[in-house]
């Protein structure tokens, strides 16, 4: 069968309720209501036909009342499981939240007490930080290594803080938003080693295992072993894979029993269902959704290998390396000399782009002069944003 998919297609989201797009927000969140936006992750592109059908058709019905996780809903995930990522999981094992955020505040109230510590791999999605503070728990950080522009993980650092007393939580991004890294076999079975031989738990966050950038895999952190899949929340979600964050559907898999159903006594009092077109878009992506997804990582690998070419020829002072997976690009601004309030200035006021600013993702330091840039955009959208960058670092004199 031909499928052809024209991810290049403009988009207009200013009329729609979109953080990213509203003109108002813009002003309000950047000042200036004519930046690009380029930071937020959802993708400015339209999802799979097969979902918009699926929800059109449901719409159709003219009935919104309560849903829940059906069979077909739940085989859909495992499914989808077996099929992309050779990880046998049970239904059983799925568990429904209205997004992964949930899931992992959940995580470190069953796993921790107020004042211990929360192993984070920082630079990292900024909202870890507020799951743990905000629950009255502290960081344990174990910054990530840049080595020629790949990022690795400190084992020794990682081993140390795992034997403290306070430590009994990791939450491990896998791959890793922002810096991009699909997370070898062999990473992460010394991660799970280093935890279970120390009794720490892990919640893993999977969100973006399907946008894993040819030719890299993604391995399931469960999948690795039943001594593993014991001792994990796995956090998974069609939400990035196809665009649905607004539908607020995630699927969290627990294949250990006793895990499993602490973790649904600490949901139930919030009453949770699936909603109404959650469930369809979720069946209708994974049991038809494969060709667009495969269509569509090409597009994102296509994506950064223009954002490389693109810097290397109009602003080399700037680093790039190309993702192993996300369509989040991690842009190296150090060699310019701008210091992090400076940098930040310099995105909205002078190249007015609104990217996702480092600082946020390593409150370390280790954000410090990098940008966060999303590509899961049309390639002119994409073209318009580093123009205005590098015509910025250009006047300034920090182009090359």
């Amino acid at each position: 069968m031909d499928f052809n998919f024209n991810f290049n297609e403009a988009i207009d989201r200013a009329a729609t309720v979109s953080i990213k797009w509203s003109p108002e927000l813009r002003r309000e969140m950047y000042g200036d209501g004519g930046v690009i936006p380029m930071g937020i992750a959802d993708m400015d592109l339209k999802t799979a036909p097969c979902v918009a059908e699926a929800i059109q058709n449901r719409a159709a019905h003219e009935t919104y009342g309560y849903g829940y996780a059906s069979r077909e809903y739940l085989a859909a995930c495992a499914g989808w499981q077996r099929e992309r990522h050779g990880w046998e999981v049970k239904p059983e094992w799925i568990c429904y939240t209205p997004g992964v955020n949930m899931a992992l505040v959940c995580a470190v109230e069953m796993y921790t007490s107020p004042g211990e510590r929360v192993i984070i791999q920082s630079p990292v999605y900024y909202p870890y930080y507020d799951y743990v503070r905000g629950t009255g728990r502290k960081i344990a950080y174990n910054p990530l290594v840049e080595r020629g522009g790949r990022w690795e993980m400190d084992f020794a650092a990682l081993e140390a803080l795992a034997r403290e007393p306070d430590v009994r939580l990791m939450i491990l991004c896998s791959p890793h938003n922002p810096v991009g890294r699909a997370w070898t076999r062999e990473e992460l079975e010394r991660v799970g080693r280093i935890c279970i031989d120390n009794g720490v738990m892990l919640a893993v966050d999977e969100i973006h295992a399907d946008l894993v950038l040819p030719p890299n895999r993604h391995v399931p952190f469960a999948s690795i072993s039943e001594e593993f899949a014991r001792n994990c929340i796995v956090c998974t979600s069609p939400s990035k894979t196809f665009n649905l964050a607004g539908l607020l559907v995630s699927d969290i898999i627990i294949p250990d029993d006793g895990i499993r159903a602490a973790f649904e006594a600490k949901m139930q009092p919030y009453y949770l269902w699936p909603g109404t077109f959650g469930t369809v878009a979720q069946t209708a992506a994974y049991t038809k959704g494969a060709p667009w997804l495969d269509a569509l990582l090409e597009f994102l690998a296509g994506n950064a290998r223009h954002i490389e070419e693109f810097v290397a020829v109009r602003m080399p002072r700037v680093r790039f390396r190309a993702p192993e997976a996300t369509y989040l690009g991690w842009l190296d601004f150090r060699a310019c000399g701008m210091g992090p309030e400076e940098l930040w200035n310099f995105m909205l006021r002078e190249a007015r782009v609104a990217t996702d600013n480092g600082p946020m993702f390593g409150p370390n330091g280790e954000g410090d002069g990098f940008q966060r840039l999303n590509f899961a955009c049309p390639r002119q959208q994409l073209d318009a944003a580093l123009e205005r960058i590098a015509s910025a670092l250009e006047r300034r004199g920090l182009a090359k």
